[in-house]
């Protein structure tokens, strides 16, 4: 299993959207190294829901549900979407302020490169990121 951190602004899309609707497709990613990494998501794998811009903050867990596929918002060019689920939302949003001083993140994505609409996250920083939560998975 890999795992990931998607960005989504709260008033465009949020956690809370996601619990409402079950399922969502995850388009409209417009660069290329975010595109890639949405390219190597597998059914199964697991991902961290951060609110950009408003909130900075991860508050919850989704699973992918559908592996990469064409976008169908994009007009032009070579993109791609997937389709994810809600896991758990998370018992306390660890904030980016949080993750920058915490040692073990140092090497994340979301701190050496914020701009990524979608990263790779390591089990360890997954599991790092669940415990400053005080968030268990659900048993599958």
């Amino acid at each position: 299993m890999n795992y990931w951190l998607v960005k989504s602004e709260p008033y465009v899309y949020s956690f809370d959207d996601l619990l409402r609707e079950g399922k969502t497709m995850w388009d409209g990613v417009r660069n290329y190294a975010a595109r890639n990494h949405m390219r190597a998501m597998k059914v199964g794998d697991l991902v961290l829901y951060y609110h950009s811009n408003e909130g900075l903050e991860v508050v919850g867990v989704a699973r992918v549900v559908r592996e990469a596929y064409p976008d169908p918002t994009a007009t032009k060019g070579d993109w791609s979407a997937v389709d994810l689920e809600p896991v758990i939302k998370l018992r306390r949003p660890v904030s980016l302020k949080q993750i920058k001083q915490t040692p073990q993140l140092q090497q994340m994505h979301l701190v050496r490169n914020s701009r990524l609409s979608v990263s790779p996250v390591t089990e360890a920083e997954f599991a790092k990121i669940l415990k400053m939560a005080e968030t268990e998975l659900p048993p599958r």
